[in-house]
């Protein structure tokens, strides 16, 4: 779904079809405007507004869709897509702003780890037993 259809969508929705919200969104796009907008340039132009190539690279993250599934609902090849979803990721770690903690910052001390511990116990369950007198097999004999 192209970004000019996505408008009408609320925060909540836009996150929920994404993952990120609309603020988050918006700070990527301005990361990735500088470099990805070809307007004005020598060489190829990109078929795909800044936007919807973000938009590509979050449904390959989120959905875990195929590339040519992707291509083909976008009307890319699937080498483009892949190729897309790698500039993006590439600019998006370089600026530094959405990267994840590594683990070694998430086991610093400081961290408080909230655990929750179920108790549960197992019952048997009766059941009849099994032997030979118990279960009978039927046998049907057909006469012509």
């Amino acid at each position: 779904m192209a970004y000019s259809e996505l408008q009408q969508l609320s925060d909540g929705e836009f996150k929920r079809l994404c993952g990120v919200s609309w603020s988050t969104f918006a700070e990527m796009v301005e990361v990735l405007h500088p470099d990805l907008e070809r307007q004005g340039r020598r060489g190829g132009q990109a078929k795909l507004s800044v936007e919807d190539q973000l938009l590509v690279a979050l449904e390959y993250w989120r959905e875990y869709r195929s590339q040519f599934h992707i291509g083909v609902s976008w009307g890319l090849h699937e080498t483009t897509v892949g190729r897309i979803v790698r500039k993006v990721e590439n600019l998006l770690v370089q600026c530094g702003k959405f990267r994840l903690p590594s683990q070694r910052q998430l086991y610093q001390p400081g961290w408080e780890w909230k655990v929750m511990v179920v108790d549960v116990g197992e019952m048997e369950i009766e059941r009849p037993q099994k032997n030979r007198n118990a279960t009978t097999v039927a046998s049907t004999s057909v006469t012509r």
